[in-house]
């Protein structure tokens, strides 16, 4: 019976869609509009800009979701999470009615709901990390291509095929500026000094600007690069730390999960209890909150910590 009255709820839902003439996107992004609007109040917005209340659980990993998002130019993929999100939380609650526990509808929605929002704050360092690769061999060799011919327009002219996005776009767009709008390299230099959320970069791009009052500065260069370097080695180790506590918690997640079907080929009396009576209902739904609730604090604890010299 759960099974057809779920089907019936998907062909109602998808007709409320098909007559609205209203897609997933639109709905999805307005409903995570309306979750990460500011308050209502000015007493409300001063009490959060001064942090003496606390935005709620489901608005402060949105908006933590869209910083990362933003610093790793994927601010375009957030329509595509918030869709994700909203197709998980309906799996969810799916999957709790198929199971015939109520107790699990909202533990399993808003936990399948969160999963695309924990998945970018797990690749975001990785994605930092493929940036800080090809950032390291951009640099290199538009440095080396400088110090031959002592003029940055030409060493990144040369040297621009050979990059890959998104760094090879933010050196396009270099080169476009001088060209194009304002041929002072300083103010070129100064624009494209944020465009990257890295200390290295940041500081080459100093450096280079200053290589246009004293050509001297050049020798300064080369120990700039040899940074990054040091750091994506020390960051590796750094981050293999903080695998391990992840590592050890999934496994014990998923001996959790996996003692209900050992359970069933054991002892069937035990398996019916526990997923159809009230009491194993009720169990069944404190460990899934447990489960992602510590999630949850796992992947907060384990953020990886960046190595900066």
């Amino acid at each position: 019976m759960s099974l057809l009255q779920l089907i019936a709820c998907i062909g109602i839902i998808v007709g409320a869609f098909i007559l609205l003439r209203l897609s997933p996107v639109e709905f999805a992004d307005s409903l995570f509009s309306f979750l990460t609007a500011r308050p209502p109040s000015i007493k409300a917005e001063i009490n959060e800009a001064t942090q003496r209340k606390k935005p709620s659980f489901f608005r402060r990993e949105i908006m933590e979701v869209q910083d990362i998002l933003k610093l790793t130019d994927r601010s375009s993929r957030f329509s595509l999470i918030c869709v994700c999100s909203l197709g998980l939380f309906a799996l969810g609650a799916s999957i709790a009615i198929v199971m015939g526990n109520m107790f699990l509808v909202p533990v399993l929605a808003g936990g399948f709901m969160v999963l695309p929002i924990w998945y970018v704050k797990l690749t975001a360092n990785h994605y930092k990390k493929d940036i800080a690769a090809e950032l390291e061999t951009a640099l290199s060799i538009i440095t080396t291509a400088y110090l031959r011919n002592e003029d940055i327009l030409t060493a990144v002219e040369e040297n621009l095929d050979y990059l890959n996005p998104p760094v090879r776009d933010i050196f396009a767009e270099f080169l476009t500026q001088i060209k194009m709008i304002n041929p002072d390299v300083h103010a070129a230099l100064r624009a494209m000094k944020p465009k990257i959320d890295n200390e290295v970069f940041q500081e080459w791009c100093d450096a280079i600007s200053a290589c246009q009052y004293d050509r001297g500065m050049k020798t300064t260069l080369t120990p700039i690069i040899s940074k990054l370097s040091d750091m994506r080695i020390v960051n590796a180790e750094l981050e293999y730390l903080m695998f391990e506590p992840r590592k050890e918690f999934s496994i014990m997640v998923i001996l959790v999960i996996g003692n209900i079907p050992l359970m069933y080929a054991l002892n069937h009396s035990w398996y019916n209890t526990l997923m159809h009576t009230v009491i194993g209902q009720i169990v069944l739904a404190v460990t899934a909150v447990l489960i992602f609730v510590s999630t949850a604090f796992v992947i907060k604890l384990t953020k990886p910590i960046e190595f900066r010299r």
